[in-house]
């Protein structure tokens, strides 16, 4: 369980609360800033004299019947028959040797005074205390299952759901997602609970009305409105972030709550805000539906979740990349890395593959594309299109389809933590070439302690780095390895001055090349010729 944290101005916060500080304001007639109101019988102000006239055509004589401008419609209605399905979530934990933050006293060695000063910090520093939380969540099955905030309850040591009647109720935890934030809670009520049902958050447009209703600052059962401000926010929060930006009122407390669309469906879970202060100012983000109901359906069934992974490493493309690979658009997944035993371990995607659809929906980014893959079934066998260099082919790329069975990506995390056995590489010959401000050197024995290369690592080696130099500019450092230049693999530094020497003569502007960090790491840089 964590409580409410400050980071600098436009800080990302998560919107739970942690305790409750309530500010009265109160002043006499006398006080700095305050009108004392007019004694019996006083004109405040100067008024304006009453019309002599009844012609409705003298000036200053306003017509009969006066436009009035119309607010949105009232969402009394609808926020009735909401209300009793969302809850306050108060957690508390026991925390260890928690105290005030007094430092122990010392008295000299001998006095009597020791014994008074540890009886004093008795209860202080080396006794544990409860902390407590506060969020919002809300009931999506009436037999008492409960969604909120996965921050709201984490390392909680007891949960509790508050309802709007007053009652209170343990919760267990079904399951928790820290990826999307995401928990699953279970209560056991007497009577079937009032429930809400999660929407569908892609039919949500920009400008459409939707409604929160939560527990800010402790203030439960508080109703705002606003409209959606964007969709798909990345607020990097997460490897899955495509949040729903909305103006409605959001602040610390409010986490977990829902998000009504004017239906009453839940299209977002509330989770976290932009603001300089801590308190809303206009800017909130939420869960989309889509995104949590599948989350949800695995917590609910398995008690984890269970998805989809393709075991590939990707980069953006950008308009350089884009222009380096010869592709009509910066759109697509660019791949860089194939994990060892992964499901793509099977031959059929390439480095430098750029992925464009998957299963039949469309990759626009690179962050698309990781979210996609998670929503899919394990085992699922899919197909992938994706754009291929071919150099057999007058065109740049060429439109290839492949299919992959995806594996399950808890399983591959796991995978990817343990330590692929090292095999001996080649000695290179040595070689000094200097290019685009880069000094460069086959890797050698001396290469690879220095800049503790693994030990399968092949290619070129930056050995050092002009500063003033484009290479520079695009954050280029002595140590990485150069390992294609416009797609052909480099295994000499001379290798390397040639391609660029052969591209200058072609005309090329600029030079693609794949990079690789001391681990292996890959990613695509393109560097000016000039």
């Amino acid at each position: 369980m964590t409580g409410p944290y400050c980071r600098p101005l436009q800080t990302v916060f998560r919107t739970g609360i942690a305790g409750l500080v309530v500010l009265g304001l109160a002043g006499s007639a006398g006080a700095e800033g305050v009108i004392a109101p007019p004694a019996e019988g006083e004109i405040l102000a100067p008024q304006p004299p009453a019309a002599t006239t009844d012609d409705p055509a003298a000036v200053g004589v306003p017509s009969a019947a006066q436009p009035m401008a119309q607010g949105p419609a009232s969402v009394a209605d609808l926020a009735e028959g909401l209300l009793d399905a969302v809850v306050n979530i108060s957690t508390s934990q026991t925390v260890e040797g928690a105290g005030r933050g007094i430092p122990r006293l010392e008295a000299p060695e001998g006095s009597p005074l020791q014994d008074f000063f540890d009886d004093l910090l008795k209860d202080g520093d080396n006794s544990a205390r409860k902390v407590e939380s506060l969020g919002s969540g809300f009931v999506i099955d009436p037999s008492g299952i409960v969604i909120t905030n996965n921050h709201v309850i984490a390392d909680a040591d007891e949960i509790t759901v508050n309802f709007a009647d007053g009652s209170k109720l343990d919760a267990e935890i079904v399951g928790i997602d820290a990826k999307t934030d995401i928990a699953v809670l279970k209560v056991q009520p007497a009577a079937p609970l009032k429930a809400v049902r999660l929407g569908d958050s892609e039919k949500l447009r920009i400008g459409d009305w939707v409604m929160a209703i939560g527990n800010p600052f402790g203030l439960g059962g508080t109703v705002t409105v606003g409209i959606v401000s964007a969709r798909g926010r990345n607020i990097n929060a997460g490897p899955y972030d495509s949040f729903i930006q909305t103006d409605a009122a959001i602040n610390r407390g409010n986490s977990g709550g829902p998000l009504f669309d004017m239906n009453g469906d839940v299209v977002g879970i509330n989770t976290a805000i932009i603001s300089p202060t801590g308190g809303s100012i206009g800017i909130g983000f939420s869960i989309p539906s889509v995104l949590a109901a599948n989350v949800v359906a695995q917590l609910r069934e398995f008690g984890e979740t269970r998805r989809g992974w393709l075991g590939i490493r990707l980069q953006e493309v950008t308009d350089e990349i884009a222009d380096g690979l010869g592709l009509p658009a910066a759109k697509g997944a660019l791949v860089m890395g194939i994990v060892p035993g992964g499901p793509s371990d099977n031959g059929r995607l390439k480095v430098g593959d750029v992925i464009t659809s998957f299963d039949g929906r469309e990759i626009a980014t690179s962050r698309d594309l990781p979210r996609i893959v998670a929503e899919t079934p394990v085992g699922k066998e899919v197909e992938v299109d994706l754009l291929r260099k071919e150099a057999t082919t007058s065109d740049p790329t060429a439109e290839v389809k492949v299919t992959v069975t995806l594996g399950r990506l808890e399983d591959g995390e796991k995978l990817m933590t343990e330590t692929d056995p090292a095999t001996p590489a080649e000695e290179a010959d040595e070689a000094d070439v200097e290019t685009l401000g880069l000094k460069l050197s086959d890797i050698d024995d001396e290469a690879r302690t220095k800049y503790s290369f693994a030990a399968e690592l092949s290619g070129v080696v930056i050995t050092a780095v002009n500063p003033s130099s484009s290479a520079a500019e695009k954050g280029i450092e002595a140590g990485t390895v150069i390992k294609e230049v416009a797609q052909e693999t480099m295994a000499k530094a001379t290798d390397v001055g040639k391609k660029i020497t052969e591209l200058r003569t072609a005309g090329r502007k600029n030079a693609l090349l794949l990079l690789a960090s001391a681990t292996g790491d890959l990613r695509f840089v393109v560097v000016p010729l000039d």
